[in-house]
């Protein structure tokens, strides 16, 4: 029986086209998986990772989470596990991933279909905000001065099991219903604004899209209604942004109980549905 391992890990997305493997392009998963071959002595064909979520060009992360399936008959022993993490990070070239976690995963563990939720944050300093720029290279800087109040009450309002086709960049044979947990918005401390967004899944560049919408009506140029009735009518509109990539992180990837990650998987294996009116 071959062995699974979970990989926690983080990353400024930066210099990076996103997490999925491209042809001459500088990646996450090309990164990660050339320092898995070294530091475990195996093909990189080998080291193949399937992720929580996959990122965007430009996107960070501080929780995100993969694994990998070993080789069938490959012995890791338990001295071996205890300094394959620290092996895995000499082995990455630059220090823009970090290894927060190697542990072998639990019976049934599958880093995307087990997840209950993901987690994202998304920064924007406007014309309330101190803009740091050490904390430029991960917040939006924006010169508008933005309503945080009803961009909070969109939030509120959007959350829910919805098709979300008009804030979504789809995918050939994907589904866009996502249930949309939470979505909120506070200033911090520095008056910047901070979006806190769950969801069961993500759409590619939802929250990017999410994140346009608040901004749209915290300047006035949508209306909150409007904004709720562009996401009923199920087309991508131009009415809101796409918002840079830089802004937003990926924080946190939620799983269930050791005992219930095989049932959990299997459920979200099936193609998501939308609930009858």
């Amino acid at each position: 029986m071959s062995i699974r391992l979970r990989i926690d890990l983080g990353y400024h997305g930066a210099q990076f086209s996103g997490w999925g493997i491209q042809p001459h392009h500088r990646t996450v998963q090309g990164e990660l998986e050339r320092a898995l071959s070294i530091a475990l002595r195996i093909a990189p064909k080998v080291t193949r990772t399937l992720v929580a979520g996959r990122t965007d060009a430009g996107v960070h992360a501080v929780g995100q989470v993969c694994h990998i399936q070993l080789p069938e008959g490959y012995e890791l022993t338990s001295r071996a596990q205890s300094q394959l993490r620290a092996r895995v990070q000499g082995a990455l070239a630059a220090k823009d991933v970090v290894i927060h976690d190697i542990q072998i995963a639990p019976e049934g563990f599958d880093a995307r279909f087990s997840a209950l939720s993901r987690e994202y944050q998304y920064r924007i300093a406007d014309g309330r905000a101190l803009k740091n720029p050490l904390h430029a290279s991960f917040t939006t800087w924006s010169s508008y001065t933005l309503d945080d109040s009803v961009m909070d009450e969109l939030g509120v309002a959007l959350c829910g099991l919805h098709d979300w086709a008009a804030f979504c960049r789809p995918r050939v044979g994907a589904t866009t219903i996502r249930e949309l947990q939470h979505y909120r918005w506070k200033r911090d401390r520095d008056g910047v604004l901070v979006a806190r967004v769950i969801a069961d899944a993500f759409c590619h560049s939802m929250v990017r899209s999410l994140v346009g919408a608040a901004v749209a009506v915290g300047r006035g140029k949508l209306g909150l209604k409007d904004a709720i009735a562009l996401r009923e009518g199920k087309e991508r509109t131009s009415e809101f942004p796409t918002m840079p990539a830089h802004g937003l992180s990926l924080t946190k990837v939620s799983y269930p109980k050791d005992s219930q990650m095989a049932t959990r998987a299997s459920l979200a294996r099936n193609r998501r549905a939308a609930d009858p009116d």
